[in-house]
């Protein structure tokens, strides 16, 4: 992802498990499926697993950056699993269930849960929500996958951020669409990401005709 890397000295370090949150619009889609995309034409094939988007919708939005997903699904390089929150859960009781037969029948070695949020509204208290989130860190781990969780936050400091510093993700990326004397903005920012020194400082992104491309020399303030 052009910029992307230079940001976090290379890239995701292999099989870590990584939280992308931002609202509505930011482009964690775009971002999610443009590190599958890379990640294939780097030999690692990809599934994402889904609880909101729509398999078709998806294929047809994708072609707009010249990601032929169909293709790569039909070259094996690719799987799009649309999974209720329930389902995933059962994925956890049963230790990997039909994710896992999918991962070892692709060699998938990287992964993407969209969203986190929706899948933690299935735990009623906290323990039993971190205890879920835990277990499905353990699979990804026993998957040897490298790993992107979305989440729907609003704000930085945003409740399903403060969760996923708790269950200790590797690395938090949020992103921003915001309104500024009139005019939408896009823009990223590391909060954290293990093992590697991150900029503090907050860069601006564009949704181009290729994908998210980050301009890390235009830095963005919102105040």
């Amino acid at each position: 992802m052009q910029g992307f890397d230079s940001l976090i000295q290379g890239g995701f370090k292999k099989n870590s498990i990584n939280l992308v949150a931002g609202s509505a619009g930011c482009g964690k889609t775009i971002f999610s499926i443009q590190f599958l995309i890379e990640g294939i034409r780097r030999g690692e094939p990809g599934i994402y697993i889904t609880f909101e988007e729509r398999k078709n919708k998806t294929y047809e939005d994708m072609k707009e950056f010249g990601w032929d997903l169909e293709k790569y699904e039909k070259e094996g390089k690719f799987v799009f699993l649309e999974h209720s929150p329930e389902q995933v859960k059962k994925v956890l009781v049963e230790g990997g269930g039909i994710v896992e037969a999918i991962i070892e029948k692709i060699k998938a070695k990287r992964i993407v849960i969209d969203s986190i949020t929706s899948f933690s509204l299935l735990y009623q208290d906290e323990l039993t929500k971190k205890e879920a989130a835990l277990s499905l860190f353990e699979l990804i781990n026993k998957w040897d996958c490298t790993a992107i969780l979305t989440s729907q936050s609003d704000t930085r400091d945003d409740e399903a951020i403060s969760a996923a510093l708790e269950f200790e993700v590797d690395g938090i990326i949020v992103l921003y669409h915001v309104k500024k004397k009139g005019i939408r903005t896009r823009a990223i920012e590391i909060l954290k990401m293990r093992g590697t020194k991150i900029p503090e400082k907050t860069f601006k992104l564009d949704i181009t005709s290729k994908g998210i491309v980050i301009n890390t020399n235009e830095v963005i303030s919102f105040t």
